[in-house]
């Protein structure tokens, strides 16, 4: 017995041996790995505008990081600066916004590191994606967006919601006398028309008693969450929270969890019903695919556009009117000229013959981008037109925000509110994509741009002929971390009857 337990022994000490060593070697092997990533990254960077980036110093002058990115990017010589320990070059230069958006779109794509951070949430729909996957599914939106029919069937979903709901809502607040919340009001409003219109399912959140709706509430968590990912010196502590499943990263996968188990009741109930007759973009989709992941990226990536953005544009739009009374009082005269004093609603025509709105639209935007900025990734070694090299797999970054800014694009009055800029013998004449890069530029510009500006419109109209809206108070906007434009204490309004 003493000699087996002594000849086991024996045996085993090579293998403890083995394994200590094995171990040993993996640890140092990940810690040196850990170093070499960690020196890639240069966290320790002393130059001013990383320095200020980690200690957040930069929040005792500007309440935004977006003002703090404008107020460098206007001291820029290129209107180009380097975030060296984001690995970032953030340009709003118009040049380098056609090289990137088009001249080398193909050295630019959304690249794996922005999948990653959005991945959980978006996964392989069409903002999350590039090549084939991409091409495809902007290739069948393209179709659908395009359609008369689809474009009637949206305006006909807009009218209806606000028809039936937002202008009562809007009366009965006004009756009440009651302070609400403008940009929850928008965002039900959209969520309302970007389910009907794009899954033929009515959420019912723009109801009186403002109901909570359990996949807008955690998709605006997840929404939160993700772009968090996004501002992290080091992604490796986002995925190692994620690994361990603790605090924010958590909470994400709780969020998505819901927002998975919702889409695909939807998925579901619209395959019961049957699609091959339905016009909403969904069951158009479901005709050519079949699997239900995909499907449900592509719900996710509707929801992204359709409601948040429009929301966003909308909200910022009521607060620059309050502040420019004039303009308002304009695009009142320019409505009643254009419709018929007792038609309830704009046709297409219409919406297209009101060129002041559109300015002002277009105006809001400039200065309140419902997206502040977008990212890419540089496949190879590149060198920008203002002289900028960019190093492969490192982030690009293009900001409209700061853009709508910049004396050296807009002009001396680049930071007023002035829809004339945009009229031409008071005829609306666009600008240049990659002077105004609001809806992207390029192969990969907005497929729903027109759909969005005139779910705006139709808005606008509504509310300025039969309402006054008062914004409460005088300060400044704040915004929070997102992937859209999303103002931190909401927009607090009083309604008036006209």
């Amino acid at each position: 017995m003493n000699f087996e337990t002594s000849q086991w022994f024996q045996n085993s000490i090579p293998i403890t041996i083995f394994t200590f060593l094995f171990f040993t070697f993996t640890l140092l092997f990940s810690f040196f790995s850990f170093l070499i990533f960690i020196f890639r990254m240069k966290p320790w960077c002393s130059c001013n505008i990383c320095w200020s980036y980690l200690t957040m110093s930069w929040a005792n002058e500007f309440i935004n990081i977006s003002d703090w990115y404008t107020h460098l990017l206007k001291k820029s010589p290129t209107g180009t600066i380097h975030i060296h320990v984001l690995n970032n070059t953030i340009t709003c230069n118009p040049k380098n916004i056609e090289h990137i958006l088009k001249t080398r779109f193909d050295n630019y794509p959304k690249g794996k590191p922005f999948s990653a951070i959005l991945g959980d949430l978006l996964g392989n729909g069409i903002f999350n994606v590039d090549g084939v996957s991409w091409n495809f599914q902007r290739k069948m939106a393209s179709l659908e967006l395009t359609s008369v029919t689809v474009r009637s069937h949206a305006l006909q979903i807009i009218t209806e919601e606000i028809h039936t709901r937002l202008i009562p809502f809007m009366i009965s607040s006004a009756r009440a006398e009651k302070v609400i919340d403008l940009q929850d009001i928008m965002r039900r409003f959209s969520f309302d028309n970007i389910c009907k219109f794009s899954f033929g399912w009515d959420p019912l959140c723009l109801q009186p008693n403002l109901p909570v709706s359990e996949l807008a509430e955690n998709f605006d968590i997840a929404s939160k969450l993700s772009a968090m990912r996004a501002m992290s010196v080091l992604p490796l502590t986002w995925k190692i929270k994620r690994f361990l499943n603790v605090g924010s990263e958590k909470k994400l996968k709780e969020a998505i969890l819901v927002v998975n188990n919702l889409t695909e009741k939807i998925i579901n109930k619209c395959r019961e019903i049957g699609f091959s007759t339905r016009n909403d973009l969904l069951s158009r989709f479901m005709c050519s695919v079949n699997d239900d992941k995909y499907l449900r990226d592509i719900v996710i990536s509707f929801l992204l556009a359709g409601r948040d953005t429009v929301a966003a544009g909308l909200t910022c739009l009521f607060w620059l009117l309050k502040r420019n009374q004039r303009v308002e009082k304009i695009i009142l005269e320019e409505v009643n000229r254009v419709m018929n004093p007792v038609q309830e609603y704009p046709n297409f025509e219409q919406i297209r013959e009101m060129n002041y709105l559109n300015a002002v639209v277009y105006e809001t935007m400039r200065l309140y981008p419902p997206v502040q900025f977008d990212s890419k990734f540089a496949k190879e070694d590149d060198v920008l037109p203002d002289g900028s090299y960019v190093k492969k797999g490192s982030r690009v970054t293009y900001h409209p925000y700061a853009m709508g800014r910049m004396e050296r694009v807009w002009g001396s009055d680049c930071c007023e509110f002035k829809p004339e800029r945009w009229l031409k013998d008071g005829v609306f004449v666009n600008e240049s994509v990659f002077k105004y890069p609001v809806f992207q530029g390029g192969v990969r510009v907005c497929l729903g741009k027109e759909l969005a500006l005139m779910e705006m419109k139709c808005v606008i109209v509504a509310l300025v002929r039969r309402f006054e809206v008062r914004v409460e108070g005088n300060g400044e906007i704040q915004f929070v971390p997102g992937l859209t434009t999303t103002l931190r204490d909401g927009l607090p309004v009083r309604v008036f009857e006209k």
